[in-house]
């Protein structure tokens, strides 16, 4: 039988791959939105930060990584501003689509956006990055989790939400 391996401790490569494409994503976003000005590209990135410091300070203190190294590394760096939390309120959490709203916007925001720009005043480099931030939003994420962070999560294992949400079944 064929035993899939669990990391306690993410290697560098995956932590450097999944971080790659959050950095991607935004910067891709920041530089559609700063077409309409320096004031709106740097609103999209407190944004950003926002949700940054929200995962850091409610998902991750809770989360059986918290000062470990997880495929984002956040466990380690949400442990250096944040109070462990409880393990038991991580598994014991529901988890919808309405929850992910604010994760859509990061992509779904820039490509509206996008789109106006194209219409007012057409550039492949504009298209060309919409293309790029749907593809990154959509299959990149579903690749990184699939393939890098999830199948070798301990708290897949142990129970988690958003797992539950996207296979469809509930964890034990």
């Amino acid at each position: 039988m064929n035993q899939q391996t669990i990391h306690e401790k993410y290697p560098a490569r995956i932590i450097a791959i999944t971080n790659l494409l959050s950095v991607l994503i935004y910067i891709a976003g920041a530089y559609i939105i700063y077409q309409l000005g320096l004031i709106w590209a740097l609103i999209y990135i407190g944004y950003l930060l926002f949700l940054e410091i929200r995962l850091l300070s409610t998902g991750c203190p809770d989360c059986y990584y918290y000062g470990k190294l997880c495929a984002f590394g956040k466990g380690r760096l949400s442990s250096l501003f944040f109070k462990k939390g409880d393990p038991e309120r991580f598994t014991c959490r529901t988890f919808t689509w309405k929850d992910l709203i604010p994760d859509f916007l990061v992509a779904l925001i820039p490509v509206i956006i996008g789109l106006v720009i194209l219409i007012l005043d057409f550039s492949w480099l504009i298209l060309l990055l919409m293309i790029l931030l749907f593809f990154l939003s959509t299959t990149g994420n579903g690749i990184i989790r699939g393939q890098y962070a999830c199948k070798f999560c301990k708290q897949a294992e142990i129970g988690c939400p958003a797992l539950e949400l996207f296979s469809r079944k509930k964890q034990p």
